[in-house]
């Protein structure tokens, strides 16, 4: 391999990461989902908190993007590992759809404004499955 294609390489995977993390910095900011999260949970003395969650978890997905790291844990732990996830994703989307005002639309259009709580929990639940699924089939 020649000094131009890792030049090109390097290049490119620089850009990549540049496109990335714009979108990343858009989406926490622009769109204000970590402060609607915080509004939400009412957990605003914990705003430190969050920040350090947020850079310490990307740096860490950062690392085990690029270490050849495995875990060999019990379904157990990954079941438990799963629920994090699902609970952090659904609020993640139910922070994004309540800044978007996409579920009262969608209730409205379905015609369940009553059963709005019900959409909500089938949501939430589904995304805790979801994730649940994927750490017990595809991670294990």
């Amino acid at each position: 391999m020649s000094i131009w294609t890792s030049l090109l390489e390097t290049l490119i995977g620089f850009a990549a990461g540049i496109a990335v993390g714009g979108g990343l910095v858009a989406f926490l900011t622009l769109l204000g989902v970590i402060p609607r999260l915080i509004q939400l949970s009412k957990s605003g003395t914990f705003i430190k908190m969050y920040i350090a969650s947020v850079i310490l978890g990307s740096l860490f997905g950062i690392f085990m993007s690029f270490a050849d790291i495995t875990w060999n844990q019990s379904v157990v732990l990954l079941v438990m590992w799963g629920l994090f996830h699902g609970v952090f994703n659904g609020m993640l989307a139910a922070a994004l759809t309540e800044i978007l005002n996409v579920i009262p639309i969608l209730s409205k259009r379905i015609r369940m404004e009553d059963k709005l709580l019900w959409l909500l929990m089938a949501i939430v639940f589904g995304k805790v499955a979801g994730s649940i699924f994927q750490w017990i089939i595809f991670v294990k």
